[in-house]
């Protein structure tokens, strides 16, 4: 097919062929061969809603409605899917799942909609504030437990110092390999950069982010990181 997309290694145990006959199906207007596209990349598109949701929705908010939100959105834009998704499907849920999360930030959070309605542009990034949050979010639950001499606040003050001492592109770059789990050419796509330059972000961010957590408590998420293509 012309200009199809090219099949992920993400999308579970489908082959080449079974992708390809997906994808014919999806741009007939097939919405239950998107049905089992989407579900392929499901527990991937789950694992970004849980990293990215805000603190203070945990709890109010199921990383399983924003998905079904994201779901009917995909519906919705089934007909464009050839064209916006022609470099990676994967990449194109994933960006509706995130539009879709900082829709459900909007309604939830009130009074700081208007920081939530800049935490995400079409461009596909996240802001700085709201990956440094997520990051430290995350760090903080690593911890297996503060020291008598290193309470949680001192922790996560430290962890704020640590993470604004970074750059920006290296704190999403974190975000998108450690957290999320994408592979080097999908965190290429999304910053739109070369993968040889995606690949040197990421080994360069996560060297730097081990070195400085050593004057914390252990973080055994660091000890393996997730394999480079």
């Amino acid at each position: 097919m012309l200009n199809a997309p090219p099949p992920d290694e993400s999308a579970g145990d489908l082959t080449h062929e079974e992708f390809v006959k997906l994808v014919d199906r999806i741009v007939t207007g097939d919405v239950k061969a998107l049905a089992e596209l989407f579900t392929h990349y499901r527990p991937r598109l789950w694992r970004l809603v849980s990293f990215r949701l805000h603190p203070k929705l945990r709890g109010r908010v199921d990383p399983d409605d924003v998905l079904q939100d994201a779901w009917m959105r995909a519906v919705e834009r089934i007909e464009y899917f050839l064209r916006d998704a022609s470099r990676s499907a994967f990449v194109w849920f994933r960006m509706i799942v995130c539009q879709t999360l900082v829709e459900t930030h909007r309604r939830h959070i009130g009074a700081e909609k208007r920081s939530a309605a800049r935490e995400f542009s079409m461009s596909q990034k996240f802001d700085a504030h709201s990956t440094s949050s997520s990051l430290a979010f995350h760090l903080q639950g690593s911890l297996t437990s503060p020291s008598s001499a290193l309470s949680r606040a001192e922790t996560a003050k430290q962890l704020d110092t640590i993470l604004a001492s970074m750059s920006d592109i290296d704190r999403e770059v974190l975000a998108l390999r450690h957290f999320e789990h994408l592979s080097n050419t999908e965190t290429a796509m999304v910053l739109e950069m070369s993968e040889q330059a995606a690949s040197i972000r990421y080994i360069r961010a996560l060297k730097r982010l081990k070195g400085i957590l050593e004057v914390l408590p252990d973080f055994s998420m660091f000890n393996q990181s997730p394999e480079s293509e």
